[in-house]
């Protein structure tokens, strides 16, 4: 209720005491501006659809509530149409669960651990085909008794072991994780992940975005679908070459974006040898995951989603049939976020930019001050952004992003006028 004062987020994602090094949450559960249980319920109608500009607003504002946060975010990432019954999302809600059980049936028909109730941290195979490891299952040695394997198994095979590693390091700190139910649903959800994305299948890095869905969706299928809508979306930062890497795009446009807005700490970064900005590859590859504490990285991705939320996206997604595409065009601006709008006025051909670009952005401008006076080499820039870790403020980062956007876009506008 409005004067209560505002409720500390830590407890709902509980720290092993024994880490005591963790950053603690600059987030806080503030009635009035948070998205509450009452105020979201309020904003789906009789039967179920959702009016999405009045949430959108509001989780800018202030965030979401831990304990609805995994239903909210669905419909951010795109999983449900806000125009959809409760009857509709059910039944897709439920197709999707089927869809899921029969995807992990044929990766555990391949490699039975997947599903069994345990994991692997040891590679299994070699990159040759045909070859066994010390470590190879007898799973393993069944399937090399039947002859070559195709490319695809053997492909998914190597990155079995690398995802076991991965999940044991991800988020130990926190309590949920002591749970072994808990690791294995984030191994067996990277596993068929990785078996279905046959381009880009696992990288490090994914885990991390991955570990929030299990926390927050009990249903292991659930949690499938919100990190594959979530990759939709990032999976280009990790589709890798023999001589690049995805994310490199975004990098070059965090170039072309500070050399806008800050020409001076541009010149000085590229006289540094950071021309290329490798340095905040981490920052975009797993979305701020690593600078901020759990709590408040979730927070500033529901703002960021909800500052970007495109209500087409959904039929995007599910591949619209022509009588939805034409629905599509007579949506209301409202029920598109802040962000999205401001792209949408530019009426351009090319692909805005997205907000992370500019979040990375208004760090480097918060930090450009010191990287102008201390950081004499790339190891300085380095040492400075890694020393922001648990230091930043998510609605700040956020608010600061979206006003360098504006910024960004007048100036390329008016230079666009002159060209």
């Amino acid at each position: 209720m409005w004067g209560a004062p505002a409720e500390p987020a830590d407890s709902y994602y509980e720290v092993r005491p024994e880490c005591t090094d963790v950053p603690t949450t600059k987030f806080k559960i503030r009635p009035g501006k948070t998205l509450s249980v009452r105020k979201w319920q309020a904003a789906f109608s009789p039967d179920g659809q959702l009016d999405i500009s009045k949430t959108l607003g509001r989780i800018h504002r202030g965030g979401i509530h831990p304990t609805i946060r995994g239903e909210v975010w669905e419909f951010l990432l795109c999983c449900f149409d806000p125009r959809s019954t409760y009857e509709e999302r059910e039944q897709l809600r439920l197709e999707r669960r089927e869809q899921y059980e029969k995807l992990k049936a044929v990766c555990h028909e391949i490699f039975p651990v997947v599903g069994s109730g345990q994991f692997i941290t040891a590679p299994v195979i070699s990159e040759d085909a045909g070859a066994e490891t010390p470590n190879s299952t007898e799973i393993v040695k069944d399937l090399l008794s039947k002859g070559p394997l195709d490319k695809r198994i053997v492909d998914w095979l190597l990155l079995l072991h690398q995802i076991g590693l991965d999940v044991k390091r991800t988020d130990r700190s926190l309590v949920f994780y002591e749970k072994q139910e808990n690791l294995l649903k984030l191994w067996d959800i990277l596993a068929v992940y990785a078996w279905i994305d046959t381009d880009v299948g696992y990288c490090q890095g994914m885990s991390d975005l991955c570990s929030p869905m299990i926390i927050l969706l009990e249903h292991e299928a659930d949690a499938f679908w919100c990190f594959e809508r979530l990759m939709r979306r990032l999976r280009g930062n990790f589709r890798c070459t023999a001589s690049s890497v995805g994310v490199e795009s975004q990098l070059s446009h965090l170039a072309m974006v500070t050399q806008v807005i800050d020409p001076k700490l541009h010149q000085h970064l590229e006289t540094l040898g950071g021309g290329d900005y490798l340095f905040a590859v981490r920052m975009l590859m797993v979305l701020f995951r690593r600078e901020f504490s759990f709590c408040d990285s979730l927070y500033l991705w529901e703002m960021m989603w909800a500052l970007e939320y495109d209500p087409d996206l959904f039929y995007l997604y599910e591949e619209p049939s022509m009588e939805e595409s034409s629905k599509l065009k007579s949506r209301s601006m409202r029920n598109y976020g802040k962000f999205e709008r401001e792209n949408m006025k530019m009426k351009t051909e090319e692909t805005p930019l997205p907000i992370s670009v500019f979040l990375v952005a208004s760090v480097l401008k918060d930090k450009s001050t010191q990287l102008l006076h201390e950081a004499r080499g790339l190891d300085d820039v380095v040492k400075i952004l890694n020393d922001i870790t648990g230091s930043l403020d998510a609605k700040k980062a956020c608010n600061e992003a979206i006003r360098l956007h504006k910024k960004y876009l007048k100036k390329a506008s008016q230079q666009g006028k002159t060209t």
